[in-house]
């Protein structure tokens, strides 16, 4: 704990003057300054009460009882490396495992959705012997060097940004805006053939690819739902060129789609990736994550003759929060309440759809939902002029799970009220916005004062 509490100002002194610049803080304009939080709200340094409706790390709620107990019962007893034989490490693998199909069977456990998606090239270059690998437009999937590479979203906000060679930018599988939308006769079959094309293209040049990695459901780039086939097309393609497929559920696992546990079951029981990789939602805010594989990637892993392990990964302490989570998810039924309170927001945002022309789409599974503003439903002209003082191009909706029909009732609420101008500057409603930006996008996500 700290042993005073500045006033906000000071708290802002002190980061401009210890913490690096590229450390962005949320609205910078007016920065908020929470200190402490409850299910899904939060509360700034007045008490005041914010709607946390952006935060798929507080998966299960901010603070919930049954976490912090559970972690905090395992530091008092015993926290340390993995190398120590534990049992809540293979416990915790095995309910895990328990949520996959069979075939992914082979757990490592690391720390940040960085450090996974990392590890997952790793293995996909060590059992693959290729290089290259195969993104998707806007994506994002880290902060580390090898993922800046493969993070459209990352390395084309630097000035003079080029491309790795070894990285192949392959169309969004967006219906809504991309280039193959909801008119055309198979979409699925359009965006995937994309990805043949740059496989045929990267063989002439000599190249080989090592793995396709997309999330299950973009988020940053859109809250993009690619079509029902895609990903067994592109899987396809890219093991017949001798690639893998690694699915990123690090913002949309754990139930927020709501009908099923993981996003790219949305795709069919047919399709089954060969790395899956979690994190953000597994510790409810613990630094934790993990990568599971293939008994036959593992394998080829291990082959290279070069150890793995992980200091913090799958410690005790990790892994007795990451069983609570998973406790509490089932316990509560969280992935009913995404299913049910996420098809309630939906609807409501249909409705809000009917009364304002400036919503142009309403998208999402579960409480992964966003809305496109546009200017022109025809045209789909970005209605990006007209929403910058309130929710620029799109809202996107990752709450915490415990999310309520009040809260949904309330978040639709107060976005009509803004896009009728009865809220805004006259309003004693504080208005805050997560932004977003990609190349051709700005995303934007929500948090209100209630």
């Amino acid at each position: 704990m700290a042993t005073e509490n500045l006033d906000k100002q000071k708290t802002i002194d002190l980061r401009k003057k210890h913490v690096g610049p590229s450390c962005k803080v949320f609205f910078s304009h007016d920065p908020i300054k929470i200190v402490r939080a409850r299910g899904q709200y939060m509360y700034n340094e007045k008490d005041e009460k914010y709607l946390d409706c952006i935060n798929n790390v507080a998966h299960v709620g901010h603070c919930h009882p049954d976490v912090v107990e559970a972690g905090a019962k395992q530091m008092e007893l015993l926290n340390t490396n993995s190398r120590f034989l534990h049992d809540n490490l293979v416990l915790y693998a095995q309910r895990l495992q328990a949520t996959l199909p069979e075939k992914l069977s082979v757990c490592y456990f690391v720390n940040s959705g960085s450090e996974a998606n990392d590890l997952a090239l790793r293995l996909a270059w060590q059992y693959t012997g290729h290089k290259d690998i195969i993104t998707l437009e806007n994506a994002y999937h880290g902060h580390v060097s090898s993922l800046i590479d493969i993070s459209p979203y990352k390395f084309q906000q630097m000035a003079c940004a080029e491309p790795s060679q070894h990285v192949h930018v392959a169309l969004s599988p967006d219906i809504y805006r991309g280039k193959y939308c909801e008119d055309h006769p198979d979409p699925a079959i359009a965006y995937a053939e994309n990805v043949k094309d740059i496989i045929e293209q990267a063989h002439k040049k000599g190249r080989k690819i090592a793995a396709f990695i997309a999330e299950s459901l973009q988020s940053c780039g859109g809250q993009v739902i690619p079509p029902v086939g895609y990903f067994q097309k592109v899987a396809q393609h890219v093991r017949n060129a001798g690639g893998i497929f690694i699915a990123d559920e690090v913002q949309v696992g754990f139930g927020r789609v709501g009908t099923h546990f993981w996003g790219f079951q949305l795709q069919g029981e047919d399709f089954v990736p060969d790395i899956v990789t979690m994190g953000k939602p597994i510790g409810n805010g613990h630094p934790m994550s993990c990568v599971i594989t293939t008994r036959e990637v593992a394998e080829s892993f291990m082959s290279s003759g070069m150890e793995y392990f992980n200091t913090f990964g799958g410690n005790p302490v990790s892994c007795a929060i990451g069983l609570a989570v998973l406790d509490v998810i089932e316990k509560e039924d969280l992935q009913g309440n995404a299913l049910h309170i996420g098809g309630y927001l939906t609807r409501l945002l249909y409705d809000l759809k009917k009364r304002h022309l400036l919503v142009g789409d309403v998208r999402g599974r579960g409480l992964f939902i966003g809305l496109d503003l546009v200017r022109n439903r025809d045209k789909r002209t970005p209605a990006t002029a007209e929403a910058q003082d309130v929710i620029y191009r799109s809202e996107q909706f990752k709450p915490p799970m415990c999310f309520s029909r009040e809260d949904a009732e309330l978040v639709v609420e107060k976005i009509d009220q803004i896009l009728t101008g009865t809220s805004g500057k006259k309003s004693t409603l504080k208005i805050y916005f997560k932004q977003r930006m990609t190349k051709s996008k700005q995303n934007v996500a929500l948090k209100r004062n209630i």
